[in-house]
């Protein structure tokens, strides 16, 4: 792990504000990690309400889609999307009035939810179209019901990415909910322990995690709870990362957390549970950090999913200079883009604007085999050696030295003194070598 320049000055301590719906929202059917929603609910020129179920899929694993704004179908098409490139989008016209489906924000009293089997509370984040909002998007309720017995939950808040702030600033300003949150999450796990990571760098999260845990003696849902305050350090908000750090146990190559008994849990996803089952909400708005040195105001937007990016941009506007480089994610692991229109999607987590100085592209030089990346790599691969037999189409060779291992963290990029494009090279293993 390394020290990254992190500049998160620009959004840290800016409080979270809600922007307007778009006139017109595009939400794609593939939000989430596995089966693209092809069940459509709805056709064009239906009337929709906030809140309503849109489309679904024939066949787990899938996360439902639901419209975030009421208005009129305009059209079902494809459009730019931040990691597929393009993908099938329902276009809704806002009509303004913002009418929320009869089943949307009926309020649930913490009596009641203390009531909820874990089948119930999986039932409601299902229907609810909850996922993974650090990035990983995978559905939250296949997540709550792994096949091995969890033991430990590990709550994840160490936004390690440069410029994201959103994480931390969700914190900062709901931390009841987020205990709500895992304490929902907790009942559907036979729990020992339950950990809360946060890098110092986010002193007034911190503060108040710790008011509302030493309020609780420490335990959630009759379990102890630990915050564990780590160094920033980057990638260290990965899974398996976080469960090394933490509780000194490897995750085994091939495996997953819960095969250790662990479960990680992103913060954004924890507070989308409890919005789910409180407030039978959807999940149809999340916390963005649009920032970089183009904009005049950068902020913390509290943004409806289908919102084109353009959108978000203008409310942080005017530029100070044109971008040359979009970014949706963070910097070491968001995708360029090619196009302001993408719409916010569940797992969008910033919007990143650089300028010249900020986005320079050095020259890609050969490989000196100084060994930088295969030191730093958080996985244990061998970067330089994936990236030659990438470049050569050697896919088995490629696949030996772990390139379907690597998270894409990017950290060999950022090592590397010769300026190889070494995650892109293991990207296209991904994509072209045979299954």
């Amino acid at each position: 792990m390394v020290k990254i320049e992190e500049n998160k000055f620009y959004t840290e301590h800016k409080k979270i504000e809600v922007l307007a719906a778009a006139p017109i929202v595009y939400i794609p059917l593939s939000q989430h990690l596995g089966k693209i929603c092809d069940c459509l609910q709805v056709k064009i020129g239906d009337t929709v309400l906030k809140g309503q179920l849109l489309s679904t899929a024939q066949a787990q694993p899938f996360a439902p889609i639901h419209a975030s704004v009421s208005g009129k179908i305009a059209a079902i098409q494809s459009w730019p999307h931040p990691t597929l490139g393009a993908c099938k989008a329902i276009v809704i016209e806002n009509d303004g009035k913002d009418s929320a489906a009869p089943e949307f924000g009926k309020n649930l009293s913490p009596e009641a939810a203390g009531k909820l089997t874990p089948e119930q509370i999986r039932e409601s984040i299902f229907r609810a179209g909850v996922i993974g909002m650090g990035g990983a998007a995978f559905p939250t309720h296949i997540k709550l019901n792994p096949p091995k017995p969890v033991h430990c939950l590990l709550i994840n808040i160490a936004e390690c990415e440069p410029y994201l702030t959103n994480d931390s600033q969700l914190v900062a300003e709901k931390a009841p909910e987020i205990i709500a949150g895992i304490e929902l999450e907790a009942r559907c796990f036979p729990l020992q322990k339950i950990y809360i990571s946060i890098e110092d760098n986010t002193p007034e999260a911190i503060a108040v995690l710790t008011k509302e845990l030493a309020q609780r003696s420490w335990k959630i849902n009759g379990i102890e709870a630990e915050m564990a305050v780590l160094k920033s350090q980057y990638p260290q908000g990965g899974e398996k990362q976080l469960v090394q750090k933490i509780l000194k146990t490897e995750v085994p190559r091939g495996k997953l957390p819960f095969d250790v008994g662990v479960t990680v849990q992103n913060v954004g996803t924890v507070y989308a549970i409890y919005e789910a089952v409180y407030k039978n909400k959807p999940l149809i708005e999340r916390v963005v950090t649009v920032t970089g040195g183009c904009l005049t105001t950068p902020k913390n937007l509290l943004a409806r999913i289908g919102t084109p990016v353009k959108y978000l941009i203008d409310a942080c506007g005017p530029l100070k200079e044109t971008p040359v480089k979009i970014i949706a994610g963070g910097p070491m692991m968001g995708i360029a883009q090619f196009t302001d229109q993408i719409p916010v999607i569940k797992s969008t987590t910033g919007i990143i604007l650089l300028g010249k100085r900020e986005a320079r592209r050095a020259e890609e030089l050969p490989c000196i085999r100084c060994g930088a990346c295969i030191r730093e790599c958080p996985m244990g691969a061998t970067p330089a050696l994936i990236n030659q037999a990438s470049n050569k189409s050697f896919w088995a060779e490629a696949k030996t030295y772990g390139a379907l291992d690597c998270i894409e963290c990017g950290l060999c990029n950022f090592v590397c003194p010769s300026n190889r494009r070494i995650v892109q090279s293991i990207k296209r293993v991904k994509l072209e070598a045979p299954r």
